[in-house]
């Protein structure tokens, strides 16, 4: 069920909206209206896109909040209510990520990402559903990843977190089916490689300076995904062509999609300087109210990159193929 009232009269909550995809969502909604609740560890940044969103047309409330603390969201919960008097829709966004070897990334880390990621999921999950229902229905939309569905080297935290969000939704959506509660809509979002500060910020454990694999969409692209999803919700949607592409390719040919993405983010998921080993923003906030994490300007480098994802897909795509023939002729 889409939300019961037109988005310049809703109250949307957003977690991780201090940068990125959820500051761009958050500017999309206030330039239609909206009423946004942000959420974040970083108040200044809260407060400067708190400030901006105001501007655009929107209403907007900061609550510094750390989705770790099960009570804090909570609060979160109950001060979108006092001050705008209900919640339509809740957007669970805020991640982190320790890159690494599985088993050179410290154990602290590994669980600190899971505790944001995964359990910040859970936690936004149970304080926005009774409010939804209160109002009559609503929309609530995790932002997983393409990660959910595929899988990248050197992300094991974070794909194991992305997977684990997908299957929460999924059995959430079912439980409030069965339970008559399908008034609330439970979505996801699979997004591809997003331009954001992600790869600035990451715990960095590989001696090498991260990059994101291309091709690279800007963030405003998930905040339009978003804001579909709010108007017309879907059990999922992707955002970003190639997030489609590795989700088709992972599911017809598994094994050969596995390699050829393993190939891939190891060739390209690094660049040339050597970097500080760093916990990044997985224990302490550094976000800065900015949405994109400037790669278009790396070009050159980017450009090779993209033309070495075509080979893989292609190489891959061909195998889909075959796997498909395969698998025809096998049941003739």
């Amino acid at each position: 069920m889409p939300l019961t009232r037109p988005l310049a009269e809703a109250t949307v909550v957003i977690t991780g909206a201090s940068s990125g995809i959820g500051t761009a969502t958050a500017y999309d909604l206030a330039r239609r209206g909206t009423a946004v609740v942000l959420a974040a560890r970083s108040a200044p940044a809260l407060s400067e896109v708190a400030r901006r969103c105001r501007e655009l047309g929107g209403r907007a409330l900061a609550v510094p909040t750390d989705v770790t603390d099960p009570v804090a969201v909570e609060e979160l919960a109950a001060r979108a209510v006092t001050e705008f008097g209900r919640i339509d829709a809740w957007v669970n966004n805020a991640a982190v990520s320790a890159v690494g070897l599985f088993d050179e990334i410290p154990v602290e880390e590994f669980r600190r990402v899971v505790e944001v990621n995964l359990l910040g999921t859970a936690y936004g999950t149970r304080a926005a559903l009774p409010w939804l229902s209160a109002s009559g229905g609503g929309v609530l939309v995790n932002n997983a990843s393409v990660l959910a569905e595929v899988a990248m080297p050197y992300q094991s935290a974070y794909n194991a977190t992305k997977h684990g969000i997908r299957g929460l939704a999924d059995t959430v959506r079912q439980e409030l089916r069965v339970t008559g509660r399908d008034a609330v809509s439970v979505c996801t979002v699979l997004p591809a490689t997003i331009d954001t500060p992600f790869f600035r910020h990451a715990g960095n454990h590989t001696g090498r300076e991260l990059v994101p694999p291309p091709p690279i969409y800007p963030p405003e692209m998930v905040a339009e995904t978003i804001v579909r999803l709010l108007r017309r919700p879907r059990r999922e949607a992707y955002a970003g062509g190639a997030a489609r592409l590795m989700g088709l390719q992972w599911r017809v040919a598994p094994a050969l999609a596995e390699r050829a993405l393993g190939w891939y983010v190891h060739r390209t998921q690094f660049g040339t300087a050597r970097a500080v080993e760093s916990s990044g923003n997985v224990f302490r906030p550094d976000a800065e109210a900015v949405r994109a994490g400037g790669w278009h300007g790396r070009r050159g480098q980017l450009l090779r990159m993209t033309a070495a994802f075509g080979l893989a897909a292609a190489g891959t795509a061909v195998g889909t193929v075959a796997a498909i023939t395969r698998r025809t002729r096998a049941g003739r």
